[in-house]
């Protein structure tokens, strides 16, 4: 019991804590310094776009404070693998300092493995200063005119050899030239921090005589001489037994940049050009094909309905063909209706996450200057939705004269949480195998869980309840007590065939944006476009709905009348579609090594494809029951 309450408070802290930072918006909190007012450097994890595996800072032998403290983190960052903890970079505002000591330590053979394997993987460190993270500036030397490119965090260190030598050696970047921009209020001269840059070096520091804390002149960077470290011409080498001086230097500059737009530079770190184009061609395609395709279902259908209402007898009744014969077993329940219904339950639930978290990132509620904000806010959102999940399933399951709607809200409520957290839950076991940051805690499991059966499942009962009990949808034609035949079918109308037709047009409507998606995710970028991220949700929404509704009119035409899992299967296929295209962003984008790094990749996207799967194919069955409701409401069927 003891375990359960203190859990029970870490969750409700957590959703607090959240809820408080997901209210922030830039611009609206920003923080004023006086001149010499103490700014506090803190540390966040170390991370690899080889490994994917982050760690913390001082998993490796940096120079560390007297006492480590964390700060406070939301959902999200726990998630993330974020660690944010202090460190030993103080810096004074507006106060230059030159080569200031941090510490020096000597390398243990555990401690130089470790730094060198950190430096195969290409690691980089990760800092903060006033929420804005650390960057490298790197100016492209062919094109002086090109804007400057951002690197998020610095490198540990480098890998190279010495003139005239073929010996490869590691090399540790020892000294950090600071550079921290700031925006002045003339009037009142307080100041405003608006970028946080570093040139990192790799220098072996040396001094006469024997090292005393707080006394030893450096010989390499002599802040009385006003000698700084512009070069690397004695690197300081990454080997055991052998001292390692870590020093730094921290320069002010007075910019224009205003505190409401820097973050402006971070975001912009690529040609953005060839991004706009790219969304705004593939929108043009896909709004030019799905208005092609509902202009000729339009047409097509209004002549069909035309055609039925003016038959006289029953005689020419029976000499036509098509979707109009099957009318009798248009709506006869499909085998396994209960997985279909805890299936569209589970669709809508993700769609109303989808909605209400891009909108609150329009509003700018989740900007990358709160940190885990949109993970924690689309699990918040995914929790509350399930109301409208349990209502979707139930009331379907209603119209389908189903009787255990228990056991389908049930189900509802936990199939496809419980299958994502299975594998949820081996990922984070080999991620805590490798004794990585990114492996969560016991206790944020347990707060999962907690909202999971504690918010999430009591909702969807209850709005299962609330859609059971309403009276269940009228059908416009009756089902007869006989099947009828189903006729043999053409090869392109097999539903193998046009299921995999199907999820082609509403891949091909979301993968230019999925590739700066996967990229934000895994090359560690940022991702703030949610406005064209909007854009493409509502077409893929259009565009689900078309096909699936087509390729549901042209089934009814060949006198199939099996609908119910096709058109669920049709916009659903898609979710094939973007794992294959995540296969080949792997080998093609990515420079994974490690077998664990590739296992959490590919166990991610999984999990991500099957949620889209669902998602689509929800969109897709909604789009199919409400045409065939009003195609069969249109016509007098004797």
């Amino acid at each position: 019991m003891a375990a359960t309450h203190e859990a029970l408070l870490l969750l409700v802290a957590l959703v607090l804590a959240s809820t408080a930072r997901g209210f922030y918006l830039p611009g609206v909190a920003p923080r004023d310094f006086r001149k010499k007012d103490e700014l506090a450097v803190k540390v966040n994890q170390l991370s690899s776009i080889k490994t994917q595996l982050p760690y913390s800072y001082y998993s490796l032998p940096f120079c560390r404070p007297a006492t480590i403290v964390d700060s406070a983190e939301n959902l999200g960052e726990v998630l993330r693998g974020d660690r944010i903890e202090n460190s030993l970079y103080v810096f004074e505002m507006r106060e230059p300092r030159l080569c200031q000591i941090v510490c020096k330590t000597v390398l243990s053979h555990e401690g130089a493995k470790d730094f060198r394997e950190k430096i195969d993987d290409d690691y980089r460190i990760n800092m903060i200063l006033d929420n804005l993270p650390l960057v490298v500036p790197i100016k492209r030397m062919d094109d002086h005119e090109a804007p400057t490119v951002y690197q998020h965090g610095v490198h540990v260190g480098v890998k190279g050899q010495y003139s005239g030598s073929n010996e490869e050696k590691h090399f540790i970047h020892n000294h950090l030239t600071f550079l921290v921009k700031y925006h002045r209020d003339v009037n009142t001269d307080l100041a405003r921090i608006v970028a946080f840059e570093v040139k990192p070096y790799s220098i072996k520091h040396e001094y006469d005589g024997d090292w005393k804390e707080n006394e030893t002149q450096l010989k390499t960077c002599d802040p009385h001489s006003r000698r700084l470290v512009i070069d690397s011409d004695s690197p300081q080498e990454v080997e055991a037994s052998k001292e390692i001086i870590f020093t730094y230097d921290v320069d002010f500059e007075e910019s224009d940049i205003k505190w409401a737009s820097r973050w402006d530079s971070y975001l912009l770190m690529t040609d953005d050009q060839i991004h706009w184009f790219s969304i705004v061609n593939s929108l043009m395609i896909v709004l030019f094909l799905s208005g092609m395709l509902a202009m000729i279902m339009l047409r097509t259908l209004y002549r069909d309905i035309s055609k039925y209402n003016q038959l006289d007898t029953q005689e020419e009744a029976q000499e036509e063909t098509g979707w109009k014969l099957v009318h009798g077993d248009v709506f006869r329940p499909p085998p396994h209706a209960d997985l279909l219904c805890v299936y569209v339950g589970t669709g809508v639930q993700f769609f109303g996450m989808m909605l209400v978290t891009l909108l609150f990132a329009i509003l700018g509620l989740l900007s990358p200057s709160n940190r885990g904000g949109l993970m924690t806010a689309m699990l918040l959102v995914w929790a509350f939705m399930g109301v409208i999940a349990g209502y979707a399933a139930a009331r379907l399951y209603r119209a389908f004269r189903g009787s255990e709607w228990k056991k389908v809200t049930l189900r509802t409520a936990t199939m496809f949480p419980g299958t994502a957290f299975a594998v949820f839950f081996i990922l984070n076991a080999l991620i805590w195998g490798e004794r990585s940051s990114g492996a969560v805690p016991f206790t944020t499991m347990t707060a999962l869980v907690l909202l999971w059966f504690g918010i999430s499942v009591p909702l969807v009962f209850a709005g299962s309840y609330i859609g059971f009990k309403n009276p269940p949808m009228e059908d416009p034609v009756r089902t007869n007590k006989i099947p009828r035949a189903i006729p043999e079918q053409p090869w392109y109308m097999n539903p193998a065939v046009s299921v995999l037709i199907g999820g082609i047009l509403p891949f091909g409507a979301v993968f230019i944006e999925l590739f700066f998606i996967l990229t934000s995710i895994w090359l560690h970028q940022f991702y703030y476009i949610f406005g064209f991220l909007f854009l493409v949700f509502a077409i893929l929404l259009v565009t689900c709905a078309e096909i699936a509704v087509v390729l549901c009119y042209f089934q009814l035409c060949g006198e199939d009348y099996e609908w119910w899992w096709r058109s669920y299967l049709t916009a659903g296929s898609s979710a094939l579609y973007l794992f294959l295209y995540a296969a080949f962003y792997f080998f093609t984008k990515l420079d994974i090594t490690k077998v664990v790094s590739g296992v959490l990749y590919f166990g991610y996207m999984l999990i991500a494809s099957y949620a889209f799967f669902v998602l689509t194919g929800t969109i897709g069955f909604y789009a199919c029951f409400w045409f065939i409701r009003l195609i069969y409401s249109s016509v007098k069927i004797d």
